[in-house]
């Protein structure tokens, strides 16, 4: 394999192109990739026999080493973030497989036991395909932030919390309603408060899950990450999804909703245990019809405004309380004693 190499080139990209050359060549025609995440500091991420053959180290960026084996190369990146990505190739299948085991056997911190912390996975499209994370973040129980919404709100939010697996009476759930209301603080309770029964899933480009059917495909069969319980149900979390679901979406996004909606009332949703969670700023009234008609979700909630009533009494005065009332964060503001700029007045129609 021959190589051309410039001054834009780095030490890693020198790195990557050795660990690809035996596969290449046909020399160690098996490969095997795998991902750690929370890895030990103290982690060698090697197997036995492995020496390193080269290190390119870096200040604001991932640090990468190659090591060679009999029969066996490894490239391995160590990402800022505490992640790590192997890539094994290998003479056999058999031989790329145990040096991944190895490399990867203990090598990640245990995850934290906390009933105040909860396990969320999330999507991407990258150059190499589909890209699942997941994080531990977070996450307070209902019956601790119900008080920050809507009296208006409550009872229904009090249902979609209390539900379990098997009970949804439609696949998508819509939480609609300014910004600052706490539609994500929402999800993050909504994870904990189902986390014996669903595993919540972020996807950060939904833009692209629904205009790309090979990755809609990935991601709606499932996840073959090693911490996915396939006997859970899932619930992909799409935040912020104007475009895809406003009444102009047909033409402004193409197909993409028709496979949204393809997702969590058609074929494609069949005998998948899969629910589909959107965030929109948007007023009711603008969004497509297909999207709001009866029995396709398993809820519809607005998250709006406190009532002028309402903030006080959760503010403990009236002082900042306009008579369009606030937004939780709003509210939160003006308790750490920051004013907002303004206190929009309710007109009707979300701005």
């Amino acid at each position: 394999m021959k190589v051309w190499i410039d001054d834009s080139d780095s030490p890693a990209d020198i790195i990557d192109a050795l660990a690809l050359s035996p596969f290449a060549t046909g020399s160690q025609p098996w490969a095997q990739t795998a991902s750690v995440e929370r890895v030990r500091k103290d982690a060698p991420l090697t197997a036995s026999g492995g020496v390193l053959v080269r290190a390119a180290a870096s200040d604001d960026g991932p640090d990468s080493r190659l090591y060679e084996g009999d029969g066996w190369t490894m490239r391995v990146i160590r990402y800022k973030s505490g992640n790590a990505m192997i890539a094994v190739t290998a003479v056999t299948e058999d031989l790329a497989a145990a040096v991944v085991s190895e490399t990867v056997k203990d090598a990640a911190e245990p995850r934290p036991v906390d009933d105040d912390n909860v396990t969320m996975g999330f999507f991407w499209k990258s150059e190499h395909g589909r890209r699942r994370s997941t994080k531990t973040i977070g996450a307070s129980a209902w019956a601790d932030v119900r008080r920050n919404y809507p009296r208006l709100a409550q009872g229904k939010l009090d249902s979609l919390m209390a539900l379990r697996a098997g009970s949804a009476p439609g696949r998508l759930l819509l939480l609609h309603g300014p910004p600052g209301t706490g539609k994500t603080t929402l999800l993050r309770t909504l994870a904990r408060e189902w986390r014996a029964w669903c595993q919540v899933d972020c996807v950060l480009d939904p833009e692209r899950l629904f205009n790309d059917p090979g990755y809609l495909m990935e991601v709606a069969v499932g996840c073959d990450c090693p911490d996915h319980d396939e006997k859970k149900w899932r619930l992909l979390v799409l935040e912020d999804c104007d475009e895809l679901i406003r009444a102009e979406a047909k033409l402004s996004s193409g197909q993409g909703l028709s496979r949204l909606l393809n997702l969590t009332d058609g074929l494609l949703g069949q005998g998948r245990d899969v629910l589909v969670a959107v965030t929109t700023n948007e007023d009711l009234q603008r969004l497509h019809p297909a999207v709001v008609r009866p029995g396709r979700c398993l809820a519809q909630i607005e998250v709006g405004r406190m009532q002028p009533d309402e903030a006080s009494a959760w503010l403990g005065g009236s002082a900042g309380v306009g008579p369009g009332g606030l937004t939780l964060a709003e509210m939160f503001a003006l308790k750490a004693g920051v004013a907002p700029e303004e206190t929009p007045v309710e007109t009707g129609l979300y701005l």
